[in-house]
């Protein structure tokens, strides 16, 4: 029931708690016999409060009347805070039933098996939301069989087939479209698997001259999803493997792409970034915050918790260029998200969860001027520079690779230029494969505990030359698992179903910053 008597009505709408939907009812009570008063309750913030004052106006330029009297709008349930103008459209719908301007009708959308979203504009326009894909969820999980939103929402939301999804460019539109004025078609659902594209790359492996040390590193990393660290002087190409390094990376899975959506729906990006028109994001995200971005911005944050960059990198790439550079709190606040896949952001209010599952690329320089040290007092100053990322945080970058200065000649050479990014994705292709069949959809640098032992079995020699490195370097329980789990996919690349030594002696090299410790 949406009417119980002709100045009350219930509309259902939804809440936004992270990246997930919860249900919120908006309840009018319109009593004309009251003395005039407009409020809105339930912990609504600054942008709810005013949805009256734009309501008010949209429904007067859309040709209805506005209820007089003492109007109560009710966000249930009241406990928890609303904001954005999400509920404009399930406010005037509200309003318009407890006039009688709007009433089911024959073949018209059931406002009684719907959920409803959506800012409205003064002359009656529908402009979109964030949290659409994750409302459609919702209402798939809870049974309800219509989605109403703004057409610029509309094929976000359509990539949910269970969900009949309507939209209007109007208020007017959809008004008529519930009353059966106006023929009520769902919009057609998103085949996203048909949608899905290879993750553009700025920059192909071939422009890159030298460095073949380092580009060897890199499918490593994107063969496993390994976090990366490049450590050399300014100029020697770190930044360019960087931007490189998506391009070897597989597409996304449909269950992959569903879900980086959701997480930029839910933060505002979708509608207004690279996926407008699409509905969907079809590659895999790839994040560059720069050095000054604060903890809230990196790991998420805010009265109402946000996602931050490490949650929009989710299933992409985040990069963070001139890593000791970035202040020391957001470098240690990182360390969960990297060990765990996800962020916990607690308050007082609520605690809210949102997944992180990146592949970390850094790239720093040895010193502060970039340069290799040449000398005991650079060298001193190398260790200081170092010093700002802490043992913790190194523990959680599986692969630290060498980065050195390439030579003029190589640098002149116009000759061969190197393995391209599309035969290093194949290769890379070939190994995830290898992977798949093997332990499912994980990813070596998620494999842990039994998993790990049983996944990765490693050969009595290389066992040997594992614990000799383990003993040596002093290297921690946490880097030994790095190890093992990198070896396993060198294995993949090199085709073996064992870990050999030679696996495990290019794993420990990889350890690059622990050997300097």
């Amino acid at each position: 029931m949406y009417a119980v008597r002709p100045m009350l009505a219930r509309v259902q709408s939804y809440v936004l708690t992270g990246i997930d939907a919860n249900p919120c009812e908006v309840e009018i009570d319109a009593n004309p016999a009251g003395m005039p008063a407009e409020r809105v309750v339930g912990l609504p913030d600054a942008a709810v409060r005013e949805s009256l004052e734009r309501v008010r106006s949209a429904i007067g330029n859309s040709g209805y009347a506005f209820p007089i009297g003492r109007i109560v709008v009710n966000l249930a349930p009241a406990d928890v805070r609303k904001e954005g103008p999400v509920y404009d459209l399930p406010m005037a719908l509200g309003l318009l039933i407890s006039t009688g301007s709007l009433h089911a009708g024959v073949g018209g959308i059931d406002l009684r098996d719907a959920i409803v979203a959506g800012e409205v504009a003064l002359d009656g326009r529908l402009r979109p939301v964030r949290g659409a894909l994750a409302a459609a969820l919702m209402a798939r999980e809870r049974g309800v069989s219509n989605v109403i939103l703004p057409e610029e929402n509309a094929r976000e939301a359509a990539v949910v087939s269970e969900v009949a999804v309507h939209s209007a460019r109007t208020l007017a539109e959809i008004v008529g479209k519930i009353t059966g004025d106006i023929p009520a078609e769902p919009t057609a659902p998103v085949d996203v698997g048909s949608l899905l594209e290879q993750t553009h790359a700025a920059v192909d492996f071939a422009d890159i001259k030298g460095q073949e040390g380092v580009k060897r590193a890199a499918t490593v990393a994107a063969t496993g999803g390994h976090n990366f660290l490049m450590l050399g002087p300014a100029g020697t190409g770190k930044t360019m493997v960087a931007k490189a390094l998506p391009g070897i990376l597989p597409r996304m899975t449909v269950a992959e792409a569903l879900e980086v959506t959701r997480i930029y729906s839910a933060a505002g990006l979708l509608v207004r970034g690279e996926a407008e028109g699409v509905g969907v994001i079809t590659r895999r995200p790839v994040r560059s915050p720069h050095h000054t971005a604060s903890v809230p911005a990196i790991v998420g944050g805010g009265a109402v918790p946000r996602p931050g960059e490490v949650t929009l990198a989710h299933h992409g790439v985040l990069f963070l260029d001139e890593l000791p550079e970035f202040p020391r709190d957001v470098l240690e606040t990182m360390r969960q998200p990297l060990e765990d896949g996800a962020v916990t952001i607690a308050r007082s209010h609520s605690t809210v969860r949102f997944p992180a599952e990146v592949m970390l690329v850094a790239a720093m320089n040895p010193t502060p001027k970039g340069a290799m040290p040449t000398d005991e007092f650079g060298r001193r100053e190398m260790d200081r520079y170092l010093s700002r990322l802490s043992g913790p945080l190194i523990d959680r970058i599986d692969i630290h690779v060498e980065a050195p200065a390439v030579p003029w000649k190589k640098l002149s050479e116009s000759g061969d230029r190197g393995e391209s990014t599309a035969s290093l994705r194949e290769k890379v292709l070939a190994a995830r494969e290898i992977a798949r069949a093997r332990q499912g959809d994980t990813p070596n640098a998620r494999l842990a505990g039994r998993r790990l032992d049983e996944l990765a079995p490693i050969e009595p020699d290389a066992k040997e030359l594992l614990g000799q490195a383990m003993r040596e370097l002093g290297l921690s329980a946490r880097a030994y698992d790095k190890i093992r789990r990198v070896a396993r996919s060198i294995a993949d690349l090199d085709g073996r179903e064992t870990v050999g030594a030679a696996a495990i002696a290019e794993a420990v090299q990889y350890r690059l910053l622990d050997r300097r410790r």
